[in-house]
């Protein structure tokens, strides 16, 4: 197939080559035309083929990134054997937490997944992290099988290499999604990010095909299908195209497409929901993962629709409303043109409140608490470069951070524990039921988190806004599982909750390029981050110290694996879990007041600049 594209393009090189060449003057020697309309027909025509070509591969790098976060998110699933590993190694349910950590304490060096990159092709970079995975997963898989013995700190050490391959597959999939999309990026990474959330219920699937009656069988997936799904997306990474900026008209098409890429993905989340652990026998489930496996395959044929749009733009796209950029909340080129009439008016806005602030305090009038702690070097602009060292002074940072702290971390510690939540309340059975519903709503909650892009034009509201809103199921899925221990109460908590970290995982990027600069999203966003194993650690240890205290005493013995069973098992771990979630949804509140005021100038600004333009 790439010859016959470099031989297009060597054609119509050298059709244009030769139809602009001097112009030739009519005389009696020189009587020749100057381009015969065949050949302006064919240069046309290789020019259309030649840009096809490149479209097409676009959309399929897109799927295969697709592909690549839908089966590397192997931690979702480590609640589906973790209670084998603890059998296995004799550990208690502290130390089975510490193998929890390490595998997000793996997000603390993926950094290092970046200076790989600097001086290792995209494509070996893929093949490092998929390596890293079937070594550290393979190894574990031995281990649970019996068939190798190795020692806790070298487990913890596996975890912590499995964890840190997951960081350098995102690495990958983002840079794929902003060099090929830099148009669109929220909504490319938006979509990737949410198949992430999915990959426990495709492992679930995985499972049940296979046929096998061990949960060692998860441990042996994690270690190979990252590598095939690798090995799959390797001839659309080598084939990337060089492509030239697009055309407003360009934009707005590809937002459509968007737009049809995340029903397609709605459907397959719904679909796995209903079939992802539902199976009676081999036959039926290696049916049902085929299904998935189709519906994963089904948006390769976006090509197609890129060149057949006519239908869709007299159908569909002329009733959205799209200006610039199409379907994003805050655009790149919006956020710069913003910034610039900012700096413009910042001398009348300090002059003014200068004045404001002598005259108040003339007036012996004094702000009340809540009014400074809203309004006390609060954001001004959005897309304000933060370096480092300006960040961490920020009071909207460590809002920002608390928030995460206390909402998607504790959503990420309790999937971590669903197997022995589960196991305590006599649902051991149900374990991949659950794992597959958390993951499953998990997804939604990722795809949810493009709504603000795609119903700006109807209902703005600043993105800080909904990610507050995202935060309200947590709390009261918490103190719902607190206050009942039936199986009902349990399967609604791991919905809610699933649905709520989701949000915040995919929201998180955007949010974070948006308040403090999206030149430094990279370092920023790694700050961000490190409350991932700080709070897995801290809520990790909280639960299996209840968990330990509440075994032992069950049993009067003090044993390294005691089981605990009954609703005391995690009882006080739920009250604590909701009372921090809803001190994040405190810190959310008021990051949303401090920040309020900066989205609103930012959409006014962005109105009245596409009226005058």
């Amino acid at each position: 197939m790439r010859p016959r594209r470099d031989s297009e393009r060597r054609q119509f090189s050298y059709s244009l080559q030769h139809s602009t060449t001097r112009p030739s003057y009519p005389n009696r020697h020189n009587n020749r035309r100057l381009l015969s309309p065949a050949s302006l027909l064919e240069a046309i025509l290789l020019a259309k083929r030649v840009f096809m070509a490149g479209e097409s591969r676009k959309w399929m790098i897109l799927v295969a990134t697709i592909w690549i976060q839908a089966f590397t998110g192997t931690n979702f699933d480590f609640s589906a054997y973790s209670s084998d590993l603890k059998s296995v190694l004799g550990i208690s349910q502290v130390q089975l937490n510490y193998l929890a950590v390490a595998s997000d304490l793996g997000k603390v060096f993926g950094w290092s997944s970046g200076l790989a990159l600097m001086y290792f092709p995209l494509w070996v970079v893929l093949f490092m992290a998929a390596f890293m995975g079937f070594f550290s997963y393979g190894l574990q898989w031995l281990v649970i099988r019996n068939v190798i013995s190795l020692p806790y700190i070298l487990v913890f050490l596996l975890c912590l290499l499995a964890g840190c391959s997951i960081c350098w597959f995102n690495t990958v999939c983002f840079v794929l999604c902003i060099k090929n999309f830099s148009a669109n990026r929220p909504l490319a990474l938006s979509l990737t990010i949410a198949f992430n959330g999915v990959s426990a219920a495709l492992y679930t699937l995985a499972g049940n095909a296979i046929g096998s009656s061990s949960n060692a069988i998860y441990l042996l997936l994690n270690a190979s299908i990252p590598l095939i799904s690798s090995i799959a997306a390797l001839i659309p990474i080598l084939r990337q195209p060089s492509l030239d900026p697009l055309p407003p008209d360009g934009v707005r098409r590809d937002s459509i497409i968007f737009l049809i890429l995340n029903f397609l993905s709605i459907l397959t989340g719904i679909y796995l929901l209903l079939f992802g652990s539902n199976s009676s026998d081999e036959t039926r489930a290696r049916l049902l993962f085929g299904g998935a496996i189709f519906l994963l395959i089904f948006p390769l044929c976006i090509p197609g629709i890129v060149y057949a749009r006519e239908w869709f733009h007299r159908t569909i796209h002329s009733s959205f409303s799209l200006h610039g950029s199409g379907f994003m909340l805050v655009d790149v080129e919006d956020l710069e043109l913003h910034k610039e009439l900012l700096t413009r008016e910042a001398s009348y806005h300090e002059n003014e409140t200068v004045y404001g602030n002598t005259r108040q305090k003339s007036g012996g009038e004094k702000d009340g608490c809540c009014d400074t702690m809203v309004k006390k070097d609060r954001l001004e602009m959005l897309g304000e470069e933060h370096p480092a060292w300006l960040l961490v002074r920020r009071l909207d940072f460590w809002l920002y951070y608390i928030a995460y702290f206390c909402g998607g971390t504790i959503g990420l510690v309790y999937s971590n524990n669903l197997g022995q939540i589960a196991e305590s309340v006599g649902q051991s059975s149900n374990t991949t039921t659950l794992v597959t519903l958390y993951s499953s709503f998990s997804f939604f909650g990722r795809l949810l988190s493009a709504a603000p892009d795609y119903i700006r034009a109807k209902i703005y509201f600043a993105r800080t806004g909904w990610l507050t809103i995202a935060l309200v199921p947590t709390p009261i899925a918490f103190f719902l599982l607190a206050a009942s221990g039936n199986g009902l109460a349990l399967h609604i908590g791991t919905a809610l909750v699933g649905l709520s970290s989701g949000f915040i995982f995919a929201a998180a990027v955007s949010i974070t390029s948006e308040l403090f600069g999206p030149n430094s999203i990279g370092v920023n966003h790694n700050i961000l981050i490190t409350n991932i194993p700080l709070g897995s650690l801290v809520y990790g240890v909280l639960a299996a110290v209840v968990y330990d205290s509440h075994a032992s005493s069950s049993l009067n013995i003090i044993t390294d694996s005691a089981v605990c069973m009954g609703r005391q098992c995690y009882y006080l771990t739920f009250l604590w879990w909701g009372c921090l979630s809803v001190l994040g949804l405190t810190s959310s509140l008021l990051l949303f007041l401090r920040t309020r005021h900066a989205y609103d100038q930012f959409e006014v600004k962005r109105i009245s600049t596409s009226l005058l333009y």
